[in-house]
């Protein structure tokens, strides 16, 4: 089970991050063409939205199971900079971009700004989510 979970984690990871940065560009050349803000846009942020959630559930639930995770938290492992990245930079920077990614698409889908405005603040969000989702996977764990 726990290396089930551990390798959906990594392989969505990957396809969550070349998701994010396609749905980026997809929006960035509506908004730079001037297109209307339709729904074809908010189905594109929905399905970045909902693959940044399925990520976050699977990294909680190894969050949980692993033995980097929760279970390895102590005051030496704090002193450790791969343990200390696992038990708190990783999760918590993650928690932060899915944060982002669903406000960003929130205050799209609810509010009566302008297309252009809109576009904005989704390229905003979305961008600042991607950028920490890319910073914050352990790319050590390749090189």
């Amino acid at each position: 089970m726990y290396n089930i979970l551990k390798e959906s984690h990594n392989g969505i990871g990957m396809v969550l991050l070349f998701l994010l940065l396609i749905i980026i560009v997809i929006i960035l050349a509506k908004f730079l063409l001037k297109k209307p803000f339709n729904k074809s846009v908010k189905i594109t942020a929905l399905i970045g939205l909902i693959t940044v959630h399925i990520q976050i559930l699977i990294g909680l639930l190894l969050y949980f199971l692993s033995p980097l995770g929760l279970s390895n938290f102590s005051g030496d492992s704090m002193g450790h900079k791969i343990s200390r990245f696992y038990i708190v930079e990783h999760p918590i920077g993650m928690i932060l971009a899915a944060v982002l990614i669903t406000i960003g698409y929130k205050v799209v889908k609810k509010t009566n700004l302008t297309d252009k405005a809109k576009y904005r603040r989704l390229l905003i969000y979305y961008g600042l989510g991607f950028g920490l989702i890319a910073y914050l996977i352990p790319w050590f764990l390749w090189s």
